[in-house]
């Protein structure tokens, strides 16, 4: 921080009023101070939009940052992660990375974490004022959606408790098409309420997979979708295993082989099995930019804050969009309460497995819990034996009423999910 200059252009944003600033902004040069020493960022990701969020974070004021990946440097990834060197291939991206930054930006900490994202105790993402995603898997970002949201508490009137919110900034890039949304849980969209915006992923019919492939897409869908469970039954594919993949891509190749097929390569099995779009590095830098201006007003709030989703598309020329989209208020993620409806006389037992049969909540409940506010309703583990008796005891009687919040708890969920428990005489109701 005391490189003369250095901060000239940020300090014009943040120690002067203008005419775009966000509501309830306040000149004052102790917010760098605050972005420099106090304010903790996470960077999920650091291949090629997390190298750039990770340089524009650094680049714009922020001390104390955090980066977490799980992957290993690979030399395909040299032409545009361009934190990375011939001589890192084979290290830790979040390591490299980090150090890469230090040393190139004076006063600034960046701190590694070499590991799934699933690793992590929730007390571990709940300590940081952002979490910005740089991610190329859906499946990761409805993940820390689900961190990011279990924070999330209401009070008494339905209203988000503003102390409780964990604020999101998403970027994806696709080629020369890109993204950057804030996900502000309890207030805009969270990841779940928009989930439709993603197409579903291209699938080859199996007979044809089988039968008559035609490029070395199908040569390797075919060995990682029937070869696989057929010479390898009894281990699950993981896409981010290097041997699994390998395999894939050995197997793909003697059957592009049989048929004449050219141009299976491991890094096009990488592409094929995880559905990897090409990355375009302009892309990356672009959204990556508009992530880190969204982190910077939302800390500082220095300028009014994007509502809520960005796109880019530089397919022919550069085109950009701003969309406002809605929460979906029965959201299973970030809404006060899913709501479900119950007979009055049903017990415990039978709210239970009204809740696992519910195709809304399909595969996300194995063996739940239950709660109501501070009182456990029924417990697996330590507290079963103590709590079974209450699977057989009425609804009404255990939650006092014939409406509350239900907290249910598995090992298949992230966090708790919220239920908005209605008891309905259905009897007096045909009546009526």
């Amino acid at each position: 921080m005391d490189v003369p200059g250095r901060w000239k252009d940020l300090d014009n944003l943040l120690t002067r009023p203008g005419n775009i600033v966000g509501p309830g902004f306040e000149p004052d040069p102790a917010l760098r101070e605050f972005l420099h020493d106090s304010c903790r960022v996470l960077c999920v990701g650091a291949g090629g939009l997390g190298c750039e969020l990770l340089k524009d974070l650094a680049l714009s004021g922020f001390g104390q940052i955090d980066v977490i990946d799980m992957d290993t440097i690979d030399v395909s990834n040299l032409n545009r992660q361009f934190l990375f060197r011939l001589k890192d291939v084979g290290k830790p991206k979040a390591e490299v990375a980090a150090t890469a930054i230090t040393a190139r930006v004076a006063g600034v900490q960046v701190t590694p974490h070499f590991c799934r994202i699933e690793e992590k105790p929730l007390d571990f993402y709940e300590q940081f004022h952002v979490i910005i995603l740089g991610l190329d898997s859906l499946e990761a970002r409805r993940y820390m959606n689900q961190v990011a949201c279990s924070f999330l508490a209401f009070k008494e009137d339905g209203s988000p408790d503003m102390s409780t919110i964990k604020p999101v900034i998403d970027g994806g890039t696709e080629g020369f098409k890109g993204h950057a949304r804030v996900i502000l849980p309890g207030f805009s969209p969270c990841f779940e309420c928009t989930l439709w915006l993603f197409p579903p992923q291209t699938k080859f019919p199996l007979c044809t997979l089988a039968e008559t492939p035609r490029s070395p897409a199908h040569c390797i869908e075919y060995a990682h979708l029937i070869q696989w469970g057929q010479e390898r039954q009894e281990e699950e594919f993981d896409a981010d295993v290097e041997e699994h993949m390998r395999w894939v891509c050995d197997q793909a190749t003697k059957r592009a082989a049989q048929f004449g097929i050219a141009g299976v390569t491991y890094q096009l099995t990488q592409g094929v099995v995880k559905n990897i779009i090409p990355a375009i590095a302009s892309t990356n830098a672009i959204v990556a930019g508009a992530c880190t201006l969204e982190a910077l007003k939302l800390i500082t709030v220095c300028s009014t804050g994007m509502n809520n989703y960005m796109m880019y598309v530089g397919t022919d020329g550069i085109y950009t969009h701003t969309v406002q989209y809605e929460r979906d208020p029965a959201c299973l993620i970030c809404s006060t309460g899913v709501p479900l409806e119950a007979p009055a006389s049903s017990t415990l037992q039978q709210v239970i497995d009204m809740l696992q049969a519910d195709p809304r909540f399909e595969g996300k409940l194995q063996s739940p819990s239950v709660s109501c506010g501070s009182h456990n309703l029924y417990m697996r583990g330590v507290f079963e034996e103590e709590t079974r008796p209450n699977l057989s005891k009425a609804m009404k009687a255990l939650i006092g009423g014939t409406q509350a919040i239900l907290q249910i708890n598995d090992k298949k969920l992230v966090a708790p999910l919220r239920i908005r428990l209605s008891l309905t005489d259905a009897d007096s109701e045909m009546a009526s």
